[in-house]
């Protein structure tokens, strides 16, 4: 089946579109996806500062949330039929993910009860009479009715496609919020580990907005030129979020603008590039924290023998070279190759959006998509809701 994968990020940048042929695997083994092209898709200006102005709920009424519920629709079929034109082929079923505006993966207290909460728009409705094809939807929150986190939902895709019988992988992705996938040499599902590491893009894209009024650091050239403010990382690195045990998801719920606001009060008079690189410095710090701390032991107990560790590299963070020089630095000294997605066989940007067209397979077919090792859900649940073309 050719399927398309929708995602849109948390850094609210845009559409990517992933059309992959979905099939199962030999005689009942893991499905198979092949990426048959990848398109992105901007957002207008305006519909990006209304995307924003949505995950601030003060910021605009509940009539224009649901008008711009609506409107993602339209231009998240329109995107489809673009990308499914540009590809040459028929598309069978669309896996949207939705632009998340919520997500709070820890109970809170809400009248009187226990609450988690997470919200993604995105009308599924006008995408599937649009291009007269079944859409899955709405993907998280079967997960966290079942106890999970509903997040990170990639590592199915990793298992499906990465995995390696004697060295150990882990598959970092950057997108608005870094989520980091370990994969042990020869490992089960079950021995899949995965979680958000805290903010990849979402900082320092806020950063430069704020100091340089321009959406991201093209290249990562502004960060290069900048140099490391003193004890900044290490003070935010302190946060509880990045000592607490995974399962763990993050969003701008803990890393939005008012942690942007202390991080570039905690830099003092600097200069503006240093800011920005003290803030890309930042979030390979936590990557590498994160590894330290979580995954490099779990590697070490499940496949204490393996080979190698590689780590591969998807997302637009990829893209931003002084990031990825840190990243290279920072894991070079552990013994561990950092490469991009790329030389695994599928475009970096490609990746979250190939998930989601696995997962929306998955569903259509009745299996379940969440790896409960990942999200920290009670049981193995189908993900998502299915809406007739």
């Amino acid at each position: 089946m050719v399927v398309a994968g929708v995602m849109s990020g948390t850094s609210a940048d845009g559409v990517d579109v992933a059309v992959c042929r979905v099939s199962p695997g030999v005689a009942g083994g893991t499905p198979r996806v092949k990426v048959l092209g990848h398109r992105a898709f901007g957002y207008a200006k305006d519909v990006r500062s209304a995307v924003l102005g949505a995950m601030d709920a003060k910021s605009m009424s509940v009539a224009d949330m649901s008008r711009l519920h609506w409107r993602l629709g339209e231009v998240y079929a329109e995107c489809v039929a673009t990308a499914v034109k540009d590809v040459g082929v028929k598309v069978g079923l669309v896996a949207c993910h939705g632009q998340t505006i919520y997500h709070q993966a820890v109970a809170g207290k809400f009248l009187g009860g226990d609450v988690r909460a997470t919200w993604q728009i995105g009308e599924a409705s006008v995408i599937a009479e649009r291009l007269r094809v079944p859409v899955v939807s709405d993907f998280r929150p079967a997960d966290m009715a079942a106890g999970g986190q509903g997040a990170p939902l990639v590592p199915m895709l990793d298992f499906c496609m990465f995995r390696h019988a004697t060295k150990n992988r882990v598959l970092l992705n950057l997108g608005g919020i870094a989520n980091v996938t370990a994969l042990p040499a020869g490992c089960g599902v079950g021995d899949v580990m995965a979680f958000d590491t805290g903010p990849a893009n979402m900082v320092v894209d806020a950063v430069m907005q704020r100091l340089y009024g321009r959406g991201f650091d093209d290249g990562g050239k502004v960060a290069a030129r900048g140099r490391v403010v003193a004890g900044v990382v290490e003070t935010f690195l302190r946060g509880e979020y990045f000592s607490a045990l995974p399962p763990k998801s993050c969003g701008r719920e803990e890393f939005g603008a008012g942690f942007v606001s202390q991080f570039v009060d905690a830099c003092g008079d600097a200069r503006k590039q240093d800011v920005l690189a003290t803030a890309t410095a930042f979030t390979a710090a936590s990557v590498r924290d994160a590894y330290a701390r979580f995954v490099w032991p779990h590697l070490g107990m499940k496949a204490p023998l393996a080979r190698a560790t590689e780590m591969f590299v998807a997302g637009g963070g990829a893209r931003n070279d002084a990031l990825m020089q840190m990243l290279v630095s920072e894991f070079g000294a552990l013994g561990v190759r950092v490469a991009p997605m790329e030389s695994v066989g599928i475009a970096a940007e490609a990746k979250e959006a190939a998930a989601f067209a696995l997962l929306g397979w998955l569903t259509w077919f009745g299996m379940a998509g969440n790896v409960v090792s990942a999200t920290g859900a009670e049981r193995e649940v189908v993900l998502g809701k299915v809406t007739l073309g």
